[in-house]
């Protein structure tokens, strides 16, 4: 790129924020999205008064700040029992910084300048910062040198990566560079150490990719990004004691864990840490879209399809070994030992949204949204200050204990799951609108408000209004500053879930498939279904668009029973409910204080009821079901009336049992939970 195109770009990104215009598909950076939506703005608005300040403040309390100051002073004992607690700072800085380019908070403002001072004084000075060797601290998994461990458990390239996140978000947050300034000191200090001819290694856990693409996109320093390709390069070169498909040989012996078996272009599965995993897979998407490097595309594609195709939850989380945190083998995904970090559902996330901007497909979209209701927004309690590490889909009394992660919890020991929620709750926005040359895509029905500049003098403004995720109907009211007679382009994504593709591969399908119909009008008049343009999943509204144009879009809220790819032997004879892009449970406290003792016969009716008084307001289903009696002498069923509520919703109203797959049939029902 010329010198004054890139001087060009960075004015772009210091004055409005993080986007993603060097994809084909920009998503539309969230400061440039104004919410007014009913769901998501009150989840955001306790993000930023509740969940950031409890974050700082588990922060201060678990000695993770405690640590920066002694790095500061150069000696003391390590806080704590994980070398990457550094980064928890860091991500609460961040989402803080999302928060400020909201809603501006002097008090947090100072605050975040505060700790930003603190870790100053705690970095070395050729830059290098990992608290816990600077400090004197003799941890096992740091090793004597810098950087020796690396490669798997020190977090020294982990804690930079999020370190760089932090400092860019708040540099085209406020403006400031104080924190970016200490970034660049960091990055350039690893340009010292790692490169062509320097030092090599793949880093252990990644986001250093992620991160050293924005350092190159906030400064224009392309050494950066020439180093996060270096790093993504490393991969496949080290010699693991054993060699993959070897009988007995854990993740950790043959290098999946770490994705590092093989190099990164010749992978076509998703493997090991699903956290590291797609925190990879995004960053391989950012350097191609910079790079133009097709080889990361295609083999970010084929994962794709073995990750969407065979080992993902219907509720887009992925990870179903607690063990390592990660991917298990095809289908194998259980329910209650399901593991779903709620961190894998946010990399999930990132991963999805750019294989869209990459292609323009809508399955990718699909995938965020039934992410972000189901796999994420269940991580964080309805308080904004209790969370979950592990999602599984079912709890249940087994010889009178109840398993799985079934209590919310204020805080982690490894508290990586709430510190992430921190960052990425406020970045939502972001993901509702993208753009294309003269296109304006909708990609989520979220309250809102947005705009485009087509050129210097055209501006193509839309104002959403939506009651997602309870009702189908959607308003857009369309504005443009258009004076020359030009067709502007509006794409509005169908959810699969409309016509019963509730996923975007074979791994799930719904007992019926709907037929759209005439969902469409303009200024009132309705648009016949053969009329409709539909590319890609999106329907294309090509038009000379004027002030006071109206979209009107109501998609049919059917509910659905899923059920899943015979291959998935957990869910053998099982299904599971969902309406709009909502996943629902049965829970204890609507049950009779009981869930594994439910059946639903297929095809059975559901009623909806939106019931404002319990759960911050919720859609609930009811339906006729079965209920299995057990006595000492005699097994017995009952019809009773079955409660729904959505999944997101569970575990707020204390501790007990909860399932989202249930049985059809009498002989899938667990008799010896009794």
């Amino acid at each position: 790129m010329k010198k004054i195109g890139f001087i060009f770009l960075l004015l772009i990104y210091s004055s409005v924020g993080f986007s993603q215009s060097f994809y084909p598909y920009q998503g539309i950076s969230f400061n440039k999205v104004k919410l007014n939506d009913n769901f998501w703005l009150p989840k955001i608005e306790i993000n930023r008064t509740v969940t950031i300040p409890w974050s700082f403040e588990q922060c201060k309390t678990t000695g993770r700040i405690k640590n920066f100051e002694q790095a500061a002073a150069r000696t003391g004992k390590f806080c704590g029992v994980y070398v990457f607690d550094d980064t928890d700072v860091y991500k609460t800085i961040e989402g803080a910084a999302y928060s400020l380019q909201v809603k501006y908070d002097f008090k947090l403002d100072s605050y975040v300048d505060s700790l930003i001072n603190l870790i100053a004084a705690a970095q070395e000075p050729d830059g290098y910062l990992y608290t816990v060797r600077t400090m004197g601290d003799k941890h096992n998994w740091i090793g004597k040198e810098r950087y020796e461990k690396e490669h798997e458990h020190s977090h020294e390239l982990y804690n930079a990566g999020h370190f760089y996140e932090a400092a860019t978000a708040h540099y085209w947050a406020t403006g400031k560079k104080n924190m970016l300034n200490l970034a660049v000191k960091n990055a350039d200090h690893l340009l010292t150490v790692f490169g062509p001819d320097k030092k090599s290694v793949a880093p252990g856990h990644q986001v250093i990719e992620m991160g050293l693409v924005k350092m190159y996109l906030a400064t224009g320093k392309k050494e950066y990004l020439d180093l996060s390709q270096f790093f993504i390069e490393a991969r496949g070169k080290r010699i693991y004691p054993k060699s993959p498909g070897t009988a007995g040989a854990t993740v950790w012996e043959t290098g999946e864990y770490w994705q590092d078996h093989k190099p990164a272009t010749e992978q076509t599965e998703a493997i090991g840490h699903s956290v590291r995993a797609t925190y990879l897979y995004a960053g391989m998407a950012d350097v191609a879209a910079l790079t133009q490097n097709q080889k990361y595309i295609d083999a970010i594609n084929k994962i794709w399809g073995n990750a969407a195709g065979k080992k993902t939850y219907i509720t887009g989380g992925i990870g179903a070994s607690g063990g390592w945190e990660g991917f298990g083998q095809d289908y194998d995904l259980p329910n209650e030992d399901a593991y779903c970090e709620t961190c894998a559902g946010i990399g999930n996330v990132y991963w999805n949204h750019r294989m869209f901007m990459l292609t323009g497909e809508a399955k990718y979209m699909d995938m965020v949204e039934r992410t972000l209701f189901n796999g994420i927004l269940g991580g964080i309690g309805l308080d904004g200050k209790s969370f979950y590490y592990a999602n599984p889909m079912e709890y249940r009394f087994s010889h009178g204990e109840l398993g799985g992660e079934n209590k919310r919890s204020p805080w982690f020991t490894c508290s990586c799951c709430p510190t992430n929620i921190c960052r990425f709750m406020p970045s939502i926005p972001g993901y509702i609108y993208a753009k294309k040359d003269n296109q304006l895509i909708v990609n989520l029905y979220i309250g809102s408000e947005t705009e485009i500049e087509i050129n210097p003098k055209e501006k193509l403004m839309v104002k959403q209004t939506s009651n997602m995720p309870w009702d189908g109907k959607i308003k857009f009211e369309v504005n443009s500053t258009n004076k020359k007679g030009t067709t502007y382009t509006l794409k509005f994504r169908i959810p699969g879930w409309a016509n019963g593709n509730v996923f975007p591969t074979d791994l799930y399908g719904a007992n019926v498939v709907a037929e759209i119909g005439e969902i469409l009008k303009i200024n009132g008049v309705t648009v016949s279904s053969p009329d409709l343009k539909i590319v890609n999943g999106y329907i294309i509204l090509e038009k000379v668009w004027k002030k006071g144009d109206l979209v009107e879009i109501n998609f049919p809220m059917d509910t659905y029973q899923i059920f899943s790819n015979p291959k998935i032997v957990a869910n053998k004879n099982l299904l599971s409910v969902q309406r709009g892009p909502v996943l629902y449970c049965a829970e204890f406290a609507d049950n009779n204080g009981k869930t594994s003792n439910i059946m639903i016969p297929e095809f059975s009716k559901f009623n909806y009821t939106y019931q404002p008084e319990i759960l911050q307001g919720v859609g609930t289903l009811t339906t006729e079901g079965k209920i299995v009696d057990v006595s000492e002498t005699e097994i017995k069923t009952e019809t009773k009336n079955i409660k729904l509520i959505p999944y997101y919703a569970r575990s707020n109203r204390g501790v007990g049992e909860m399932k989202l797959w249930f049985p059809t049939k009498f002989s899938n029902i667990k008799i010896e939970s009794y």
